[in-house]
C-alpha cells in the first residue's frame, strides 16, 4: 500500500497548504481586479451586470471539463494513458465549445438573458457581446487543466503557479489597453481580458509540461490498472464532472434570481463584487481538498482546516464590519457609495463562508479517500436544492432585496451541504480504502 506519512502536525500541513493557497489566492484575485477596471468605465452599473451575468453562464458551460487536472493528475502514467485521456479531454473541449457556440445564438441568448434572468434590454445586449467574446474560454481551461495535471503528478506545482502568474499579468495587460486606449464596453474588457488570461496560461501550461510529456510518450510499458477505453474514462470521470456541474450551477442560479428580486440592477451589478470578495477569502480553502488527500485528512488536518478558516472569516468580518469596507468596496472596487451599500450586508451575511468552505473540504477529502465519491456529488446537489429552496423563499416570500437573498441562499445551502456529510459521516462510517504499493 502507498507508504503512510508520519503523523503531520500543523506547521507541516501549512506549509505543504501554502504553495496551493497561492495559487487559488492569485485566481481569486482576477474577479476584484477585473470588476474594479468595469466599475471605472462609463456605465459601470450596466456594465458590471452584464460581465456578471456572461461570466456566470461561462462557468456553467466550462463546469464539465473542471476536473480534468484531477483526472489526469489520477490516470495519466504512460503513453498509452496519456494518449487516451487526452482524446477524452479534447472531446470535452470541443462538446463545451459547441455549448458556448449554441448559447452566443441571438435567440437563445435573448431567451436565457431576458425571458428566464429578466435582464433589461441593454444589458442583455452587452452580456451577449461578452458571452459571444468567450466562446473559446472554457475550451482553453480544460487543456490547460489537462496539462497541469500532469505537472501536479509530478510533483511540479510551482509551475501551476508560475501559469497562474503569467494568466494574471496577461489578464491586466489587456483589461489596461481595452479599457483605457481602445475604450470598448465594459463586460467585453472583463470578458476578453479573462480569455487573454486563459489562453496564455495554457499555451504556457502546455510548455512547461513539455519534458515531462516527451517523457511519458517515450515509455512502451502499459501500467496495471490503465484506463484507456474511452467508456471506462467516462464511467470514472463522471461523478467528478456532476460534482463540478452542481457547483458551478450555483453561480447562474443565483444570478438568475438577483433579476427577480428587489433592486436588480444594482444586485446584479454589486454581485461580481460581492463573489468575487467571497471566493478571495475562502480561495485557502478551495485548496485544502487537495491538502486533505494528500494528507490522509487525519484529525490534525481537520484541527489545521478550523484554524485557517477561523482566521479567514475574522479576516472578512474585519474589513466589513469595520471602517474598511468603505476602502473595499468604494477605492479598491470602485464602486459608488451607492451601490457600495448594496455589497456591504450581503458581505456580513456571509462572514461564515470561508470557515464552512475549509470545514466542506476536509469532509469531502475524507469521502474521496474512501472512493465514495457520490457522497461528495449528493452532498453538491443538497446544497444546490437548498439553495434555490432558500432563494425562492427570500426573494419571494419575504422580498428581500435580491444581492442580500442571495447572500442568505447561498450560506443556507453550504450548510445544508456539510450537515450531510457530517451525517452521513456519523450514521455510515466506512472503511479507509487500501492501496496498493
Amino acid at each position: 500500500m502507498r507508504a503512510r506519512m508520519s503523523r503531520p502536525t500543523v506547521r507541516t500541513v501549512i506549509l505543504f497548504w501554502l504553495p496551493l493557497a497561492a495559487t487559488w489566492f492569485m485566481m481569486a484575485l482576477e474577479g476584484p481586479y477585473i470588476a474594479a477596471i468595469v466599475a471605472r468605465l462609463p456605465h459601470a452599473a450596466r456594465g458590471l451586470a452584464a460581465f456578471g451575468v456572461a461570466t456566470s453562464l461561462a462557468w456553467l458551460i466550462e463546469s464539465p471539463i473542471m476536473m480534468l487536472l484531477s483526472a489526469s493528475a489520477a490516470l495519466v502514467r504512460d503513453r498509452a494513458s496519456y494518449l487516451a485521456l487526452r482524446r477524452f479531454a479534447h472531446g470535452l473541449n470541443a462538446l463545451v465549445t459547441v455549448g458556448m457556440a449554441i448559447l452566443a445564438l441571438p435567440p437563445v441568448f435573448d431567451l436565457v438573458a431576458e425571458r428566464l434572468i429578466g435582464l433589461p434590454h441593454d444589458i442583455a445586449r452587452d452580456a451577449h457581446i461578452a458571452t459571444a467574446s468567450m466562446i473559446f474560454w472554457p475550451a482553453a481551461i480544460g487543456y490547460r487543466r489537462f496539462y497541469q495535471g500532469i505537472l501536479v503528478r509530478h510533483h511540479l506545482t510551482r509551475r501551476v503557479a508560475y501559469g497562474t502568474m503569467i494568466r494574471l499579468v496577461t489578464m491586466s495587460a489587456t483589461a489596461a489597453l481595452l479599457a483605457f486606449v481602445a475604450h470598448l464596453p465594459g463586460a467585453l474588457v472583463g470578458a476578453l481580458a479573462l480569455l487573454s488570461g486563459v489562453v496564455f496560461e495554457a499555451v504556457a501550461s502546455r510548455l512547461m509540461a513539455r519534458e515531462i510529456v516527451q517523457s511519458i510518450v517515450a515509455s512502451e510499458t502499459v501500467a496495471a490498472g490503465t484506463l484507456l477505453r474511452q467508456r471506462d474514462i467516462a464511467r470514472f470521470y463522471f461523478p467528478l464532472a456532476l460534482t463540478s456541474i452542481l457547483a458551478m450551477a450555483v453561480g447562474p442560479l443565483v444570478t438568475f434570481g438577483l433579476g427577480r428580486g428587489r433592486f436588480p440592477i444594482e444586485s446584479l451589478a454589486v454581485w461580481p463584487v460581492v463573489n468575487s470578495m467571497a471566493f478571495l477569502f475562502r480561495s485557502g480553502g478551495v485548496a485544502f481538498q487537495e491538502v486533505g488527500i494528500a494528507l490522509d485528512s487525519d484529525r490534525q488536518v481537520g484541527r489545521t482546516a478550523l484554524l485557517l478558516g477561523s482566521i479567514a472569516s475574522l479576516a472578512l468580518a474585519l474589513v466589513v464590519l469595520t471602517p474598511l469596507q468603505t476602502v473595499w468596496f468604494e477605492r479598491f472596487s470602485g464602486l459608488t457609495p451607492h451601490l457600495a451599500g448594496f455589497a456591504v450586508w450581503p458581505m456580513r451575511i456571509l462572514i461564515l463562508f470561508p470557515l464552512l468552505e475549509y470545514i466542506l473540504s476536509v469532509q469531502r477529502a475524507r469521502w474521496i479517500l474512501d472512493h465514495r465519491t457520490r457522497v461528495v456529488s449528493t452532498a453538491t446537489a443538497i446544497e444546490a436544492g437548498t439553495l434555490a429552496a432558500a432563494l425562492f423563499f427570500a426573494l419571494g416570500r419575504f422580498n428581500m432585496i435580491g444581492a442580500v437573498g442571495g447572500a442568505v441562499a447561498m450560506l443556507t445551502g453550504r450548510v445544508a451541504a456539510s450537515i450531510y456529510l457530517y451525517i452521513c459521516r456519523r450514521l455510515a462510517p466506512v472503511a479507509r480504502v487500501q492501496e496498493a504499493s
